[in-house]
């Protein structure tokens, strides 16, 4: 081999060793850790959250009530360490969502502040005193299978866990929590909780619709409840139209 081939393919194979040995990128799940430990530290600025909120009104309104058919959850109310999680969780792609992943870019959300100031404006928001519920006639079994296996996690009256990032589920709709309960128990949700996965994937069809009916009840606190005419103050100018709910 001539000298001069011999040392361009040692430079090749140089910087293909390089290449390797290279610090590998951090897994989704990983990447969404540290972005919500550093937002999680932060103190957060409430003003600064409500406009960065007026990018989630687009979908979840400006009450954060969502829509009762389900097509988007209620937020108002939500823990803030949990809007954090999802949040951060959906940038990273550990959580899919391709209609909420645009609004989760630097551009239009900003960084770990901007999460962590949102996320204290929607928890402050009062929440919807009419959210869809189920058919309620089977809601004594319901509140049975919600003890025996959801209790633990979420909380007696469905209030969720900060610390553990698991959610408030109280006054949430029906259709939402069905869609959700269903992705997670196929394995659809990536940052689902293993054990509640394995928990839901024996349960029967009635066993479901009577525990998410019986959950969709669940009255949060009087006072984290809005008037049923309740108007965020905080966007006068936005169109809600007839029907508007």
């Amino acid at each position: 081999m001539h000298r001069r081939n011999f040392i361009c393919w040692s430079f090749v194979l140089l910087l293909t060793n390089n290449v390797a040995a290279g610090p590998q990128p951090m897994n989704p799940a990983e990447s969404a850790r540290e972005e919500v430990e550093a937002a999680l530290k932060l103190k957060p600025d409430i003003n600064n959250g409500r406009k960065v909120f007026m990018v989630c009104t687009v979908c979840h309104r400006p009450e954060g009530w969502g829509r009762s058919d389900g097509r988007y959850p209620q937020i108002a109310g939500q823990l803030p360490s949990v809007t954090i999680k999802q949040l951060a969780d959906i940038r990273a792609r550990n959580r899919d969502n391709p209609t909420m992943r645009p609004f989760t870019s630097p551009q239009l959300l900003g960084g770990a502040q901007e999460i962590a100031d949102v996320a204290a404006y929607i928890a402050q928001l009062p929440m919807n005193p009419r959210n869809s519920v189920g058919p309620g006639n089977d809601l004594e079994y319901g509140e049975e299978i919600y003890q025996e296996n959801c209790q633990e996690c979420h909380g007696k009256d469905g209030e969720g866990d900060p610390v553990e990032h698991i959610p408030r589920i109280q006054g949430q709709h029906i259709d939402y929590l069905k869609r959700q309960f269903h992705w997670i128990k196929i394995g659809k949700r990536r940052n689902a909780d293993q054990k509640m996965v394995k928990q839901i994937h024996r349960f029967t069809p009635r066993e479901e619709i009577a525990v998410l009916d019986y959950v969709s009840r669940l009255r949060p606190p009087a006072g984290h409840l809005a008037a049923p005419d309740w108007r965020n103050p905080d966007f006068p100018n936005y169109y809600r139209g007839e029907g508007y709910q």
